[in-house]
């Protein structure tokens, strides 16, 4: 079979027919499309039988073909991990974003979907603990809306407060469903604060008069970059780091030093420059006309590596900054310091 197919392997053929019947990618079909705001969308996937699962709180690459392109992001399911048949995902639509705008705006029941890597170490430890906070903020909700589905279908006997923050109900991704979890289980408190409707931000304040031992806890919080750093500095400052675990929905860009602009940012096989605006070399490189190969835009899924050729870039995650010679480089996390060659 593999000398009638080649240089293709027979999956390349057979999914011209039937794109759930590979047997070397976990291909799923959307089962069904909700907009539960007017930024988000909703999709459920049911894969085919290569699906091996994931833990509540992991993320899963996310691809589909637009355009003869295939876009990837990485997305955390949104249902318990003991869920059987269609995996769930809840998005906020970017409108810069390819794949997002093209899930809200065009995609339907019947497509297609290939789901990549499971992975993440932002997931409920096998041993559940007996004390558990869930904080989140506005997307950041789906990872532990999953961490409390698993929860509610295990009947843990623990004591759970979940707490999340978000601009208005109209916001609100999961609104109606957390209003009826009051009572679930005997340990479950909720609290959803609405800020532009009188709820208060985060703070370490709020976050005891919620939870007044927060500090016996293991907490779990995804979100923003400024709810990950007060939660952060929080736990820090008492002494219980060790009891946070925290998760990012995107990654905060700090803004570029003077020594870090100027110069040029040189895309060799392309054989195009621009000047260099401190931006990440991904950002740049889009802004020049180019379209190179990515994913997730937060350094995880890897799709965007490439080689860095001469130059110096500061990694945004680390805030490590690079030798000058040849190096492979993840370009949506890599700001250039000066003038930077890639291979692209």
């Amino acid at each position: 079979m593999h000398r009638l197919t080649y240089p293709h392997g027979p999956d390349r053929f057979i999914e011209l027919f039937d794109p759930t019947a590979v047997t070397d990618e976990v291909v799923g079909t959307i089962s069904a499309i909700e907009h539960p705001t007017e930024r988000s969308v909703r999709v459920s996937v049911r894969p085919n039988s290569r699906w091996a699962g994931f833990q509540a709180g992991q993320y899963v690459e996310f691809a589909m073909e637009i355009d003869g392109r295939r876009q990837r992001r990485m997305f955390s399911p949104a249902h318990s991990q003991h869920a059987d048949g269609a995996l769930e995902f809840t998005m906020s639509v970017n409108p810069d974003g390819v794949l997002t705008r093209h899930i809200k705006e065009s995609a339907r029941v019947g497509d297609h979907v290939v789901l990549g890597n499971v992975g993440g170490d932002f997931h409920l430890p096998l041993t559940r603990p007996e004390r558990i906070v869930l904080l989140s903020a506005g997307s950041g909700i789906t990872p532990v809306m999953s961490m409390l589905r698993t929860l509610i279908d295990e009947r843990y006997d623990g004591a759970i407060d979940f707490i999340h923050y978000c601009r208005s109900t109209s916001d609100a991704l999961y609104a109606a469903e957390l209003e009826q979890y009051e009572g679930v289980l005997p340990g479950l408190q909720m609290h959803c604060i609405y800020t532009r409707e009188g709820g208060e931000h985060f703070s370490a304040d709020q976050l005891a008069r919620l939870v007044p031992d927060y500090h016996d806890a293991q907490t779990f919080v995804c979100g923003p970059a400024a709810l990950l750093e007060a939660t952060r500095t929080l736990f820090d400052e008492q002494g219980i780091g060790e009891r946070l675990h925290q998760e990012a929905f995107g990654l905060a860009t700090p803004a570029a030093s003077e020594d870090e602009t100027g110069g040029e940012i040189h895309f060799k096989r392309s054989d195009r420059s621009t000047d260099n605006n401190g931006q990440t070399l991904l950002e740049q490189a889009e802004q020049a006309g180019l379209s190179p190969e990515h994913g997730c835009r937060m350094g995880v899924c890897f799709a965007c590596s490439c080689t860095k050729t001469a130059g110096r870039v500061r990694d945004l995650r680390t805030g490590e900054v690079s030798g000058d010679g040849e190096q492979e480089i993840q370009i949506c996390v890599s700001a250039p310091v000066g003038s930077v060659s890639l291979d692209i």
